[in-house]
């Protein structure tokens, strides 16, 4: 199956699921193909036939985008060099969770959530170790009582009730011993920020080396440059954040106003693309278009804040 096909698929799984989803976008060399929400859950979805070809720098970025947005980063995939993706089984690269389109419809269509992750050493299952603690302490059971049946160590025992993964096998001796259920499903949409803060934004006297953006750090934005989305930056202005897309090619201008009004429908930000000349203005939808000169007349953050909400709208 193409790419394209692949594509197309996760895209009918998730609106069959009840999310609103971007277009397919159709730019080269960007972090992620589909932007899709539902309720309170933001998706920013990477789609390959091989996930080996998903790259650290285009993992980082999906990241940076995920956490600035309040979304989860989810990687959909064929096979890797291991072999095909196996069904109910959540893998990993680089901290982004990956899953196959039938794992991705089992889950969301059929209520069938996978319990088994890929992780180094082998497959596991993630137990509840608040109830696991429960029910050996109620019952008067021991550490090595409950190591003995598994198979492992005391030290495993209480690792698994710290919340530390599973054997399969130590795991379903656990539940048949205990008579209850402790393995719990895998959310392959759960993500943990893994980053110290926002090592990546620039605030104040740092500069990225572009005019423009180096403008909005001037005037008292914080920049994110990225270089694999569809924008140049995100610019935050407390808890307002802007995808900021520079247009000096008016051929593109459009394009990127398109993609970027989809994201920032789905996810609730402004957009707004800077442009070098005036009759681009009227082109880009409901991302707002501003000019070079206009922003260098601006020295007031809340300014262009305000002149952005006016031209914008992410409905």
């Amino acid at each position: 199956m193409s790419r394209v096909n692949l594509i197309d698929v996760t895209r009918s799984i998730l609106a069959r699921a009840g999310y609103d989803v971007s277009q397919a976008l159709n730019l080269r060399r960007i972090c992620f193909d589909i932007v899709a929400r539902r309720g309170d859950a933001l998706l920013i979805v990477k789609v390959l036939n091989n996930v080996d070809a998903f790259t650290r720098e285009n993992a980082e970025e999906m990241k940076i985008l995920a956490e600035a947005l309040g979304a989860s980063p989810l990687l959909v995939g064929v096979k890797s060099s291991s072999g095909p993706l196996e069904p109910g089984i959540v893998y990993s690269r680089f901290n982004v969770p990956i899953t196959s389109n039938e794992t991705l419809a089992e889950h969301l269509l059929e209520e069938s959530p996978p319990f088994i992750f890929a992780a180094p050493g082998g497959l596991y299952v993630r137990l509840d170790g608040d109830l696991l603690r429960e029910i050996r302490e109620k019952g008067g059971v021991s550490l090595g009582t409950l190591a003995e049946v598994a198979g492992v160590s005391r030290r495993s025992i209480q690792m698994y009730e710290a919340g530390m993964g599973a054997m399969i096998d130590a795991a379903l001796r656990l539940e048949e011993y205990l008579g209850l259920p402790i393995i719990e499903p895998v959310d392959p949409f759960r993500y943990v920020p893994e980053r110290e803060g926002r090592r990546y934004e620039l605030s104040g006297e740092d500069r990225t080396g572009q005019a423009t953006l180096d403008k909005l750090l001037d005037i008292g934005y914080s920049v994110t440059p990225v270089t694999r989305s569809p924008f140049e930056a995100l610019s935050r202005d407390g808890q307002i954040i802007i995808l900021t897309g520079l247009g000096d090619d008016e051929g593109r201008i459009m394009q990127k106003a398109e993609i970027a009004s989809s994201i920032s429908r789905l996810s609730g930000k402004r957009s707004v693309i800077i442009v070098d000349r005036e009759r681009a203005v009227e082109t880009a939808r409901s991302t707002a278009v501003i000019t070079k000169v206009e922003l260098g007349r601006i020295d007031d953050k809340k300014d262009l804040t305000d002149l952005v909400y006016s031209r914008s709208c992410p409905d």
